[in-house]
């Protein structure tokens, strides 16, 4: 099986090399070939363009920032549709707005492809574990058919129902997130406060009822001053607009995600949006300060 993958920043480069090491050889596509270099080096095969990759491929897949890019890279000048050959699957495990989703999906039929919405979570270390949590939107025989392609990248695989209910449960894990990512930066900033070892306390509440990923993975670099994006804050920002506007639609308040994107706008002006959104604990750390401004 021949895949093609487009995007080759901090998840899709992981991606592509556990395709790679899985077997199925893998050609590439991003905006910058510098950030495919490795990937050349470990025998993957460059592509021009997104038409280009998509020329005698059996399964593209693309992982991209934004609806904007999805859009580009499928239906622009030299996009993926352009040259899909008939019978094709198109996998696209970026986060994206569910409706641009659909309209990329109608456009791949209507040149006889095949297409999934399935974004992922677990971060850079799921992404190069192979364990990342995919979300699948799409018809159950096209994920029979990707099933193997998918197992290479992720553990947890779930068929979400339609195209577009990938990216809705995804904004489910987004809202999820961005509460807890709030809830660990207030606690360890809180332990700083009150004059309690922050180590010792994660140490005391991990294995607890308020035990987390977030608080495993983001609570420790916190600690650490590891601010190394996992995730960058300006994407996150991105996937929390992207859940606000299709709560705004169907009238569905979401309080608590909208603080969190207020927080996190205070970080962006702080110039800290390509930073890990660990990073929020600078901003509460500015509120209650212990950090100068």
């Amino acid at each position: 099986m021949k895949i093609a993958l487009i995007g080759t920043g901090i998840m899709g480069e992981p991606m592509a090399r556990n395709l790679m090491r899985a077997g199925f050889a893998v050609s590439l596509h991003s905006r910058t070939r510098a950030r495919a270099e490795r990937l050349l080096a470990e025998g993957a095969i460059w592509k021009d363009s997104p038409a280009a990759v998509a020329e005698n491929t059996d399964v593209v897949i693309t992982m991209v920032p934004d609806s904007p890019d999805a859009l580009a890279v499928y239906l622009g000048d030299r996009g993926v549709c352009s040259s899909l050959r008939r019978g094709a699957l198109c996998i696209d495990m970026s986060t994206i707005s569910p409706e641009v989703a659909r309209q990329v999906a109608a456009e791949v039929e209507r040149r006889g492809g095949r297409f999934l919405d399935a974004p992922v979570s677990g971060g850079k270390t799921g992404a190069e574990a192979g364990k990342l949590t995919i979300m699948v939107g799409g018809d159950e025989a096209d994920l029979a058919r990707a099933r193997p392609v998918l197992e290479a990248l992720g553990r947890n695989i779930v068929h979400c129902g339609p195209v577009g209910n990938g990216q809705l449960t995804k904004l489910c894990n987004q809202i999820l997130c961005g509460l807890n990512l709030l809830a660990v930066s207030e606690a360890v900033v809180f332990a700083r406060r009150v004059g309690l070892d922050p180590a010792v306390m994660l140490k005391a509440v991990s294995t607890g009822a308020a035990g987390s990923w977030a608080l495993d993975n983001l609570g420790t670099r916190m600690l650490k001053g590891d601010f190394a994006p996992m995730f960058m804050i300006d994407l996150q920002q991105k996937d929390l607009r992207i859940a606000l506007d299709a709560a705004r639609e169907k009238l569905v308040p979401l309080p608590g995600t909208a603080l969190v994107t207020q927080l996190l706008a205070a970080n962006q002006a702080a110039g800290e949006g390509r930073e890990g959104t660990q990073a929020l604990v600078k901003t509460i750390e500015r509120l209650a300060r212990l950090k100068e401004p």
